[in-house]
Protein backbone atom coordinates (compact mmCIF):
# COMPACT_ATOMS: atom_id res chain seq x y z
CA UNK A 1 0.00 0.00 0.00
CA UNK A 2 3.14 2.36 0.69
CA UNK A 3 4.05 2.11 -2.87
CA UNK A 4 0.81 2.95 -4.22
CA UNK A 5 0.48 6.16 -1.99
CA UNK A 6 4.32 7.20 -2.74
CA UNK A 7 3.42 6.64 -6.26
CA UNK A 8 0.26 8.51 -6.40
CA UNK A 9 1.19 11.28 -4.27
CA UNK A 10 4.54 11.72 -6.93
CA UNK A 11 2.34 11.75 -9.52
CA UNK A 12 0.30 14.68 -8.86
CA UNK A 13 2.50 16.54 -6.99
CA UNK A 14 5.02 16.68 -9.93
CA UNK A 15 2.43 17.44 -11.74
CA UNK A 16 1.70 20.22 -10.18
CA UNK A 17 5.37 21.59 -10.45
CA UNK A 18 5.14 21.06 -13.85
CA UNK A 19 2.20 23.08 -14.25
CA UNK A 20 4.40 25.66 -11.84
CA UNK A 21 7.11 25.30 -14.59
CA UNK A 22 4.75 25.38 -17.36
CA UNK A 23 3.86 29.08 -16.21
CA UNK A 24 6.96 30.41 -15.46
CA UNK A 25 8.03 29.43 -19.03
CA UNK A 26 5.21 31.18 -20.77
CA UNK A 27 5.98 34.11 -19.52
CA UNK A 28 7.24 36.61 -21.69
CA UNK A 29 11.03 37.04 -21.37
CA UNK A 30 10.45 41.26 -22.03
CA UNK A 31 7.92 41.31 -19.07
CA UNK A 32 10.22 39.52 -16.37
CA UNK A 33 11.86 42.88 -15.31
CA UNK A 34 9.22 44.91 -15.63
CA UNK A 35 5.77 43.07 -13.97
CA UNK A 36 7.26 42.05 -11.11
CA UNK A 37 3.83 40.93 -9.41
CA UNK A 38 4.15 37.71 -11.81
CA UNK A 39 8.31 37.07 -10.14
CA UNK A 40 7.18 37.83 -6.60
CA UNK A 41 4.42 35.06 -6.90
CA UNK A 42 6.76 32.58 -8.92
CA UNK A 43 9.53 33.12 -5.85
CA UNK A 44 7.25 32.81 -3.26
CA UNK A 45 6.09 29.46 -4.36
CA UNK A 46 8.99 28.45 -4.89
CA UNK A 47 10.80 29.00 -1.72
CA UNK A 48 7.90 27.64 0.10
CA UNK A 49 8.06 24.47 -1.98
CA UNK A 50 11.51 24.02 -0.84
CA UNK A 51 10.97 25.11 2.71
CA UNK A 52 8.20 22.65 3.28
CA UNK A 53 10.31 19.71 1.60
CA UNK A 54 13.07 20.62 4.18
CA UNK A 55 12.01 18.01 6.97
CA UNK A 56 13.05 19.29 10.04
CA UNK A 57 12.01 22.58 8.54
CA UNK A 58 15.22 24.10 10.95
CA UNK A 59 17.69 22.68 8.30
CA UNK A 60 16.14 25.04 5.53
CA UNK A 61 18.49 27.23 3.45
CA UNK A 62 17.25 28.92 -0.29
CA UNK A 63 19.69 28.45 -2.84
CA UNK A 64 18.20 32.02 -4.29
CA UNK A 65 18.74 34.17 -0.99
CA UNK A 66 15.84 36.66 0.37
CA UNK A 67 15.58 39.04 3.52
CA UNK A 68 12.51 39.18 5.26
CA UNK A 69 11.48 42.88 5.57
CA UNK A 70 9.14 45.01 7.90
CA UNK A 71 6.02 45.98 6.83
CA UNK A 72 6.81 49.36 5.29
CA UNK A 73 10.02 48.10 3.67
CA UNK A 74 7.49 45.47 1.60
CA UNK A 75 7.47 46.46 -2.10
CA UNK A 76 3.88 46.65 -3.83
CA UNK A 77 3.72 43.61 -5.72
CA UNK A 78 5.26 41.43 -2.81
CA UNK A 79 3.00 38.60 -1.94
CA UNK A 80 4.70 38.31 2.12
CA UNK A 81 7.62 39.66 3.93
CA UNK A 82 9.83 37.22 2.34
CA UNK A 83 11.85 39.45 -0.12
CA UNK A 84 14.63 38.05 -3.15
CA UNK A 85 17.88 39.76 -2.47
CA UNK A 86 17.65 40.82 -6.51
CA UNK A 87 14.83 40.07 -8.75
CA UNK A 88 16.55 36.58 -10.02
CA UNK A 89 16.32 35.60 -13.89
CA UNK A 90 13.74 33.54 -15.07
CA UNK A 91 16.19 30.77 -15.84
CA UNK A 92 17.27 31.15 -12.16
CA UNK A 93 13.67 30.64 -11.05
CA UNK A 94 13.16 27.51 -13.74
CA UNK A 95 16.33 26.02 -12.36
CA UNK A 96 15.87 26.61 -8.53
CA UNK A 97 11.99 25.06 -9.38
CA UNK A 98 14.05 22.12 -10.90
CA UNK A 99 15.66 21.28 -8.00
CA UNK A 100 12.81 21.17 -5.79
CA UNK A 101 10.94 19.18 -8.41
CA UNK A 102 13.71 16.38 -7.40
CA UNK A 103 14.17 16.69 -4.17
CA UNK A 104 10.50 15.86 -3.63
CA UNK A 105 11.06 13.29 -5.71
CA UNK A 106 13.17 12.21 -3.46
CA UNK A 107 11.01 13.37 -0.56
CA UNK A 108 8.17 11.04 -1.91
CA UNK A 109 10.43 8.03 -2.67
CA UNK A 110 11.75 7.61 0.72
CA UNK A 111 8.58 7.78 2.72
CA UNK A 112 7.90 5.13 5.00
CA UNK A 113 4.66 4.62 7.00
CA UNK A 114 6.73 6.54 10.33
CA UNK A 115 8.35 8.71 7.93
CA UNK A 116 4.34 9.52 7.19
CA UNK A 117 3.93 10.29 10.73
CA UNK A 118 6.57 11.84 11.57
CA UNK A 119 6.41 15.93 12.57
CA UNK A 120 7.21 19.33 10.83
CA UNK A 121 7.28 21.46 13.06
CA UNK A 122 8.24 25.70 12.33
CA UNK A 123 10.58 26.97 14.94
CA UNK A 124 7.87 29.40 15.88
CA UNK A 125 5.35 26.51 16.96
CA UNK A 126 2.98 28.17 14.09
CA UNK A 127 2.42 25.15 11.85
CA UNK A 128 3.02 21.33 13.43
CA UNK A 129 1.73 18.84 10.87
CA UNK A 130 2.11 15.20 10.29
CA UNK A 131 4.37 14.87 6.96
CA UNK A 132 1.89 13.55 4.53
CA UNK A 133 -0.14 16.27 5.64
CA UNK A 134 2.94 18.64 5.00
CA UNK A 135 2.99 17.32 1.67
CA UNK A 136 -0.68 17.82 0.84
CA UNK A 137 -0.52 21.35 2.19
CA UNK A 138 2.41 22.01 0.15
CA UNK A 139 0.81 20.34 -3.27
CA UNK A 140 -1.99 22.73 -2.75
CA UNK A 141 0.08 25.60 -2.23
CA UNK A 142 1.89 24.76 -5.26
CA UNK A 143 -1.17 24.17 -6.98
CA UNK A 144 -2.87 27.91 -5.35
CA UNK A 145 0.35 29.90 -6.74
CA UNK A 146 0.31 27.72 -10.65
CA UNK A 147 -3.27 29.19 -10.93
CA UNK A 148 -2.41 32.16 -10.02
CA UNK A 149 0.28 32.80 -12.39
CA UNK A 150 -2.20 31.23 -14.85
CA UNK A 151 -4.61 34.02 -14.49
CA UNK A 152 -1.76 36.36 -14.55
CA UNK A 153 -0.73 34.96 -18.17
CA UNK A 154 -4.14 35.47 -19.30
CA UNK A 155 -4.36 38.91 -18.76
CA UNK A 156 -0.99 39.92 -20.39
CA UNK A 157 -1.22 37.61 -23.09
CA UNK A 158 -4.48 36.25 -23.15
CA UNK A 159 -1.75 32.74 -22.93
CA UNK A 160 -1.96 29.92 -20.73
CA UNK A 161 -0.06 26.15 -20.32
CA UNK A 162 -2.47 23.24 -20.51
CA UNK A 163 -3.66 21.05 -17.23
CA UNK A 164 -0.94 18.18 -16.36
CA UNK A 165 -2.80 15.55 -15.17
CA UNK A 166 -0.10 13.66 -13.68
CA UNK A 167 4.02 13.69 -13.77
CA UNK A 168 5.33 11.57 -16.63
CA UNK A 169 8.29 10.15 -14.00
CA UNK A 170 8.43 7.84 -11.80
CA UNK A 171 9.44 7.80 -8.30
Amino acid sequence: MIDLLKESLWKQFGASIDMLKNAIMLWPEESWDTSTKFFYNAYHCLVFLDYYLTIPAENFSSSLPFTIKAPAEIPEDAIDDIIPDRIYSKQELLDYLQLNREKCRQVIGGLTEEKLAERWIEKDGDRNYAVLELLLYNMRHVQHHAAQLNMHLRREINDAPRWVSRAADGI
